[in-house]
């Protein structure tokens, strides 16, 4: 088992692991009307098999922090991509829609594993502006994934079939494998381990989900990132119906958003140490707010048309890149002694809030631009609130957990 690591190629093998959530839901969203035609189903039960997804790995996602606070990190990263691998081998062998959402069941319970105990990894090793440069690079290198995700599907549906992108999702799978089982270490030792108990488990996660700043600071990252979700949701209406294009041209969304994603944490990752996060924050919002409120400006004064369409989503980006690190941080830093559970209450607010977008709003919003750009403004005006509400509560957490305040090595 490996013992050290450099930043950078933790960050990068983080990233790696982190990009299967992005790769499960964008790779496979230009093939929506192949699948359709394929398996005989409606274009509604084929959207819920990324509903189905979002609310297993929602679910499921409240798991992987605890179980990796009791069993390790490293085991746990290890054992889930295990069984996302299989997963995707079963989506691949897909006859029916009913098989389909099974396996896509599967593939949501198993791949938020990387990204929740990947953030408690970085805190477990770094503290101050070297966590938040390294969680910046992760998000740098993530940003890959979103950008290439949409384009490699359209490409592999054009040549071969929507299969096939599930065949590939098994290979990345067993590669990252075979990669942290080379490389990756294990940040908690047996020593700063908590028990996998019941009753220890439950005393957890009420403390962390009854902190109402931790509510707060959740909510903001969630409804900025449901903000964008919305149009990666209703990409295949927007892009195929509104703008005319064809499954080969998801990039005009997806690349300015990804590229925007970049911009921001490259930015943060820059001023980490020496500005303040609540500053980084506030201007994140800035742009947040003026990129939502140009884009429904935009569709309410004009027809969808590239690239006035798709270029609010880069600068939405650019801020919700700039936001996010920090707050993120500030989650994390609640309770230090169980950060596993306190990232997987953070990460299931925001899938949970992801899945609502996925299966009922965007649905909703999708015949319309105008709507689009309305659902993303008042999201980004409800994450305003929320962090406005958490930074005016200066009052400690709540009561400590057991061992408060002892966390990893640094």
């Amino acid at each position: 088992m490996p013992q050290q690591i450099s930043p950078g190629r933790l960050a990068a093998l983080l990233a790696a692991l982190a990009m299967l959530g992005p790769f499960s839901v964008d790779t496979y969203l230009p093939a929506f009307p192949d699948m359709q035609r394929s398996l005989g189903a409606t274009a509604i039960a084929v959207q819920q098999s990324l509903t189905l997804y979002m609310l297993s790995f929602a679910v499921m996602i409240l798991w992987h922090g605890a179980l990796s606070d009791a069993l390790g990190r490293r085991n746990v990263i290890l054992l889930f991509l295990a069984v996302f691998g299989i997963a995707s081998l079963g989506c691949a062998a897909a006859h029916t829609i009913q098989y389909l959402w099974a396996f896509r069941i599967l593939q949501g319970a198993s791949a938020g594993a990387g990204v929740v105990v990947g953030r408690a990894m970085i805190r477990d090793a770094y503290a101050g502006p070297r966590a938040e440069r390294l969680l910046t690079l992760v998000t740098m290198i993530f940003a890959i994934g979103p950008a290439i995700a949409p384009i490699l599907g359209g490409w592999i549906v054009a040549v071969l079939d929507w299969r096939a992108i599930f065949l590939f999702l098994f290979v990345y799978t067993a590669t990252l494998f075979g990669l942290c089982w080379r490389l990756l270490p294990e940040t908690l030792p047996p020593g700063a381990r908590s028990e996998l108990k019941a009753a220890a488990l439950a005393r957890s996660y009420r403390q962390v989900l009854g902190t109402v700043r931790f509510h707060f600071y959740s909510g903001t990252i969630a409804f900025n990132f449901a903000g964008l979700f919305i149009y990666v949701a209703a990409a295949p209406t927007f892009l195929l119906r509104h703008l005319h294009l064809n499954s080969q041209q998801f990039a005009w969304q997806f690349l300015p958003s990804v590229a925007g994603i970049f911009v921001g944490a490259l930015a943060t990752n820059r001023l980490a140490g020496r500005v303040r996060i609540g500053a980084q924050v506030r201007f994140g919002f800035f742009l947040l707010f003026g990129a939502a409120l140009s884009n429904l400006g935009y569709h309410l004064s004009f027809p969808p048309a590239l690239p006035w369409s798709v270029m609010p989503l880069f600068f939405y980006c650019i801020g919700m890149g700039m936001a996010a690190p920090g707050i993120t941080l500030l989650v994390l830093d609640l309770y230090p002694r169980v950060r596993g559970v306190v990232a997987s209450c953070q990460a299931f607010t925001q899938t949970m809030l992801a899945a609502v977008v996925a299966g009922v709003i965007a649905p909703l919003l999708a015949p319309s631009v105008v709507w689009l750009a309305g659902g993303q403004l008042a999201c980004v005006s409800i994450a305003l609130i929320s962090w406005r509400l958490g930074r005016s509560r200066h009052s400690a957490p709540g009561p400590a957990l057991p061992n408060e305040g002892l966390s990893g090595p640094k």
